[in-house]
């Protein structure tokens, strides 16, 4: 009995607009900064415009990474609200999988923009066996006093005791698959963000995602018991916004690329695996092939790295520990730069920079469920 399990970061899978770039020039497509445009109501119809046009292409391009990922069961970042799920998965998912992902579930999260973990299901695996929902539970109200980890750290990024922990949520998931039990922690931890205080933004941000990691395993700690945690049936899946190895590119197109592997000395990351809690299993790929994300800021700086996790629990990742996850890359725009030997087929329509699947990669692994 085997279980397909993704997790996907989809980039703002929204069903409003967003007319803020009228008076903020940094939330302002760049499409629209080419145009003399002279009221607001009219910067609101060409949003409208634009952004209804570019949406049809990408949301397509969502799809057949969906597609492409063969998952019974996809973990979801970056969505808007059921309503936007329902939409999307029947208007364009549905054409490529048919009768698919009808089981859906969300909740409204921290995020200031909106955006929130969600989960999409099959009503049965690929080899027929039922996926039963059974409960699901948010920690968005959890703060730093309750779990007792506000840090002098994160009091000089203005993060106050009384203040949440996630940025989003860590949304707990229960489920059955033909019968057996397993809990899904869906995350989407704090972005890097732009240089501030004379750190790179991953520095100065790294105190709020090592607290968040700090509370995903308490919960899991507190849900399972600190001592048999660990060989439970459990995996924490999504976008955590850090990385433990980078790939630096240097050169260009012309003299040729060059890829160098670096290792980080501190990773969020880290505090989940610790002692052999949890695997990323995506280390069992080469390590110049784990990559889910392309980071560019121009020329000079350039990476490729891994965001997007499935972190099995030291008893499920024994179980299946020759499973090796897929990286479906076919999204991904033109301007990302691969290593050689790893390019791929893009999916039709992909651009150079947009339209694109998303700015990340569908991540997917195969589980022995017996």
């Amino acid at each position: 009995m085997s279980l397909r399990l993704a997790t996907f970061n989809v980039e703002n899978l929204m069903n409003r607009f967003d007319f803020s770039g009228f008076r903020n020039q940094l939330n302002e497509d760049r499409t629209l900064a080419l145009f003399d445009i002279q009221s607001e109501a009219e910067y609101k119809m060409l949003e409208q415009a634009r952004a209804i046009a570019q949406s049809d292409d990408t949301r397509q391009l969502t799809a057949l990474a969906i597609a492409a990922a063969r998952a019974d069961i996809i973990c979801m970042q970056e969505v808007d609200n059921i309503e936007a799920l329902k939409a999307f998965e029947y208007g364009y998912l549905f054409k490529m999988v048919g009768q698919g992902y009808r089981q859906k579930y969300t909740t409204s999260g921290n995020d200031s923009r909106g955006i929130d973990v969600a989960v999409m299901m099959r009503n049965e695996t690929a080899q027929g066996q039922p996926i039963e929902f059974v409960r699901m539970t948010s920690h968005a109200y959890v703060t730093y006093e309750q779990f007792g980890l506000h840090t002098p750290e994160l009091a000089a990024l203005g993060n106050q005791p009384n203040e949440r922990i996630f940025r989003r949520d860590c949304l707990e998931v229960d489920i059955k698959v033909g019968g057996a039990p397993m809990t899904l922690y869906l995350v989407h931890f704090k972005s890097m963000g732009s240089p501030r205080n004379g750190l790179d933004g991953r520095e100065a941000t790294m105190p709020v995602r090592i607290a968040e990691a700090q509370a995903v395993r308490r919960i899991i700690e507190e849900r399972f018991g600190a001592e048999h945690a660990a060989d439970k049936r459990w995996a924490i899946c999504g976008d955590m916004n850090d990385y433990r190895q980078r790939v630096k590119i240097a050169g260009d197109e012309v003299d040729g690329y060059r890829f160098e592997v670096v290792d980080e000395n501190l990773s969020c990351i880290n505090v989940l695996t610790a002692g052999g809690f949890c695997e990323n299993v995506v280390e069992r790929r080469p390590e110049m092939n784990r990559w889910t994300f392309y980071h560019t800021r121009g020329p000079q700086e350039r990476h490729l790295c891994q965001l997007d996790y499935i972190l099995l629990s030291k008893g499920l990742a024994a179980k299946n520990a020759t499973a090796v996850p897929d990286i479906i890359r076919n999204g991904q725009p033109w301007r990302t730069i691969f290593p050689a030997g790893q390019e791929v087929e893009r999916f039709p329509r992909a651009g150079w920079d947009r339209p694109k699947a998303s700015d990340h990669c569908p991540v997917a692994i195969t589980l022995d469920m017996a």
